[in-house]
């Protein structure tokens, strides 16, 4: 769980953003620079379905019975819980393995350093062969509080942006740049409001699993650690490549979702008034 001193004489870690990116690719090449990429891309596609779908239905049910309108409360708590959703279904398991991924060190140019894990699916296998199936789920409470706290922001800050905008122009729906803008504003928030959480889970499931160590143990274990040997700015390493990835994200998936929403809509629109002639004359 405690990260081992530095070799004597051994080079300095970099801090910097770039400083670590220019280390690995010295030490691992370019490639390693995507490891993960594979835990990432196959629990893309099923976390976003189950982000947005959750959020639409938690939000249906916080709305107001009368007006069908849901307030700025309803919206951070539909937020909350479409984050503590798609923690426990996707994100955790996606997470543990992506990690234990990045966390290996291996030349991706040299052919005789065979790394641990090869890809997504054998790291999956692994684990669980090796540690257990709940593996996959540790830090779960804290994954499930970094996804709540993240989409809570997120979609209550997009939203209350979205009304603003359209407000002061007068119109009902935003132009794709607008959106794209928007997006990317209120993605980058989560990834600010919960930097230490993201830490310290990230330093959970990067260890492997001990016998006997309760969930607690292991938090109080890791936070007492980085606060004492790394001091209280370690809480907040990493935040920089965390928004540059998560914001473009956010920006890109609302703009997708805007776009396909409005296509169901006109859709759904379309269909109804097809079905009224025919009531009409049954």
């Amino acid at each position: 769980m405690r990260r081992a001193p530095p070799a004597p004489g051994a080079p300095a870690m970099p801090k910097s953003f770039l400083g670590v990116g220019q280390r690995i690719v010295q030490r691992e090449g370019v490639l390693a620079l995507y490891k993960g990429l594979g835990a990432v891309a196959t629990g893309m596609v099923p976390k976003m379905a189950i982000r947005f779908s959750s959020f639409e239905l938690y939000k249906s049910w916080l709305a107001n019975p009368e007006t069908g309108k849901v307030s700025t409360t309803g919206v951070f708590f539909a937020g909350l819980g479409a984050g503590i959703t798609e923690a426990v279904a996707v994100v955790t398991p996606m997470d543990v393995v992506k990690i234990r991924l990045q966390a290996q060190r291996h030349s991706t140019v040299d052919p005789m350093d065979v790394p641990k894990y090869r890809n997504a699916m054998h790291a999956a296998y692994t684990i669980i062969k090796e540690e257990g199936a709940m593996t996959l789920y540790k830090g779960v409470a804290l994954t499930a509080l970094r996804q709540a706290t993240n989409q809570a922001v997120n979609f209550t800050v997009y939203q209350e942006f979205k009304r603003i905008a359209r407000q002061m122009q007068g119109i009902e729906e935003l132009p794709s740049y607008q959106v794209l803008l928007l997006g990317g504003i209120s993605g980058a928030m989560g990834p600010v409001s919960n930097a230490p959480i993201d830490t310290i889970k990230t330093r959970i499931q990067k260890s492997t699993s001990v016998a006997g160590e309760s969930g607690w143990k292991r938090f109080v274990m890791v936070t007492r650690d980085i606060a004492q040997k790394e001091g209280y700015k370690a809480f907040y390493r990493g935040l920089t490549p965390r928004v540059l990835r998560v914001a473009p994200g956010q920006a890109i998936t609302f703009m997708v979702y805007e776009k396909v929403k409005s296509w169901i809509d006109l859709w759904n629109s379309r269909s109804q008034h097809a079905q009224l002639p025919n009531q009409k004359y049954a």
